[in-house]
């Protein structure tokens, strides 16, 4: 892929996810928040990892999974993020090269590729203990500014936000990119960082993504409407997504609801933001209003929820039709 052919730049966080049904008292039992992502150091997740039932290994990460949804629905697109020279690391390597997205970042000579423990309970909500490895070390030398300012777009993973070395290559692809997509990723890294969160949304941020939870801890707002007319304040186009609600878009100086798209089943919700996400930027990309690119996003996260796993298949509507 070459950098006058490219449209996206997706940087974050590589993981491999290893995902397992878990009951709800498990989740109890184990101190966890349902429904949200922390980070555990290697000892921790080796623990975790025995508590949990049998798993299945899918490629993952938030900016990875857009990365992936893009490539589908034939967007060009680049991902940027590390892993290590091990098992993990191939397994991540080749999963998103195979979809079509360019990844060449060099391996990391030491340490382990990062993975996602995600216990799905029975209502299909994932809770998440992430223990980063190497993709943690992302810094700002892993920025090629001519390879982001060659992009359209350029889509940043919040879940960077807690890392100092991450935050620094987040500042240094802002400074160069020339339309800029953020995805607020997590509510309590938001409450923790709203502050700085709201500054860098003002400063660099055209188009953000978040939940109705994150949006209103951006916002300090606890009613969506008026959180999001605060958020909107601070960037171009902000998109709320609301699960079965659908989404609500603000842009222009209105609020348009769009509905959620009807899922076959409800089996996994893990990277349903990141395939939304995917949906509505190549939406952009195919020059639809913002109607049309809140469908999009809604028929590529309807897709995903229905199977385990956050990567789609490239049998699947939508994505099936954009490779034709």
């Amino acid at each position: 892929m070459t950098a006058p052919q490219l449209s996206v730049v997706c940087v974050g966080n590589a993981i491999v996810d290893v995902l397992s049904p878990a009951p709800e008292d498990l989740i109890e039992s184990l101190g966890l928040v349902k429904g949200t992502m922390r980070l555990v150091d290697p000892a921790e997740a080796e623990t975790l990892y025995g508590r949990m039932g049998p798993a299945t290994e899918a490629s993952g990460g938030a900016a990875a999974n857009t990365a992936a949804g893009l490539a589908l629905l034939g967007v060009p697109t680049q991902f940027v993020g590390k892993v290590a020279d091990d098992q993990l690391g191939k397994v991540f390597a080749h999963d998103i090269r195979a979809v079509g997205v360019g990844f060449d970042v060099p391996v990391a000579e030491r340490g382990s590729t990062g993975r996602c423990l995600v216990m799905i309970t029975p209502d299909a909500q994932r809770t998440m203990s992430t223990s980063l490895g190497v993709a943690g070390e992302l810094g700002p030398d892993d920025i090629d500014e001519e390879l982001v300012s060659a992009a359209r777009w350029t889509f940043l993973e919040g879940y960077l936000w807690e890392s100092p070395t991450a935050r620094a290559a987040l500042d240094k692809a802002a400074s160069v990119a020339r339309t800029l997509s953020f995805s607020l990723s997590d509510p309590m890294l938001v409450g923790r960082h709203a502050l700085d969160l709201r500054r860098f949304c003002a400063d660099h941020v055209d188009l953000l993504f978040g939940n109705e939870e994150e949006i209103k801890a951006l916002a300090g707002d606890q009613e969506a409407e008026s959180a999001l007319a605060v958020v909107a304040e601070y960037c171009e186009t902000v998109v709320m997504t609301r699960s079965e609600k659908g989404s609500l878009v603000a842009h222009d100086g209105a609020q348009l609801a769009s509905p959620a798209h009807p899922a076959e089943a409800v089996v996994d919700t893990t990277g349903a933001g990141d395939l939304f996400a995917a949906g509505f930027i190549a939406g952009l990309h195919r020059g639809l209003d913002m109607a049309g690119c809140a469908a999009l996003g809604a028929q590529c996260a309807a897709a995903v929820i229905a199977q385990v796993g956050a990567r789609p298949s490239a049998d699947q509507p939508p994505f099936n039709t954009s490779r034709r």
